[in-house]
């Protein structure tokens, strides 16, 4: 397990490309292993599992101070890739593309396997602590809260899709879903927002391999940006905005945690005020 630090919401200005990326852009998906990382942004733990070659098992980390993984902690994932299975203490769940789980604070032995090799899961992984146990539960995407926003005029047309939150499958602190943009449309969340009340995190995926997602950050007064890539994710604190805009369609996953789960808790911020 790495370990990350994200920079305040005044030093980061000081930051250079590489600084920014250094502290805030997350590179994932390492075929074979479970790749994971320990951010002081509320505690949250970031990362994947791609299962190529056999099952992998997720353990505990030095940094947890915990027997197992999820002793104190909740996990939701989302399948980006070929269909897979993760099994929960000897409950195993099919994961097809774009499938999500959340599992439960308390789960011991947790695992997860491909289909077939030639076409492996892709497991992308987060975690916040939890006070308390809840079901683990299967999602897919059929079943979650859609939500269809934005507008062909305006390049933004897209669905969210709200798998963990408190109308959906209930967790401690954790939110999760993913959003997906229609084909001719490129811009997410502008106009943007924070929310002062916990972070979020992206997951930029179904990009080509040359396309890129320009991801904007920082403060409304004195915005930055990430030039981001397929299966690449971003740490959002509470003080900065999140949005984009890419080459083409793209999807990404969501997740936030932190002081309330109100999805609709955004402080906007009006075209006019940001810089």
């Amino acid at each position: 397990m790495r370990m990350t630090f994200a920079a305040d919401n005044r030093r980061y200005a000081s930051l250079n490309t590489e600084g920014l990326r250094e502290h805030f852009l997350l590179s994932l998906f390492t075929a074979g292993v479970i790749d994971l990382v320990y951010t002081d942004t509320d505690r949250a733990v970031v990362g994947s599992a791609v299962p190529s070659q056999g099952p992998l098992q997720l353990a505990s980390a030095s940094e947890l101070r915990a027997e197992y993984f999820c002793e104190r902690r909740e996990l939701g994932v989302l399948n980006i890739g070929g269909q897979g299975e993760i099994s929960v203490d000897g409950r195993s769940f099919a994961m097809d593309h774009l499938d999500g789980l959340y599992i439960s604070r308390g789960s011991r032995e947790i695992s997860f396997q491909s289909k077939s090799p030639d076409k492996p899961a892709a497991f992308y992984l987060l975690s916040y602590p939890a006070h308390t146990a809840y079901p683990t539960t299967h999602a897919k995407k059929a079943d979650a809260e859609a939500v269809a926003l934005g507008t062909a005029a305006d390049a933004n047309q897209r669905t969210i899709y709200k798998y963990i939150h408190p109308r959906g499958i209930k967790s401690c602190q954790l939110v999760m879903g993913f959003t997906e943009l229609n084909v001719g449309n490129v811009w997410n969340t502008m106009p943007c927002h924070t929310h002062t009340r916990r972070s979020e995190i992206y997951l930029y995926f179904n990009l080509k391999p040359d396309a890129r997602v320009i991801h904007l950050m920082g403060t409304p007064e004195e915005t930055r940006h990430l030039v981001v890539a397929d299966r690449q994710a971003v740490i959002s604190p509470s003080w900065s905005i999140h949005s984009g805009a890419g080459m083409g369609a793209y999807t990404f996953c969501w997740g936030m945690g932190g002081e309330n789960q109100a999805f609709e808790d955004m402080d906007p911020v009006a075209m006019t005020g940001l810089f």
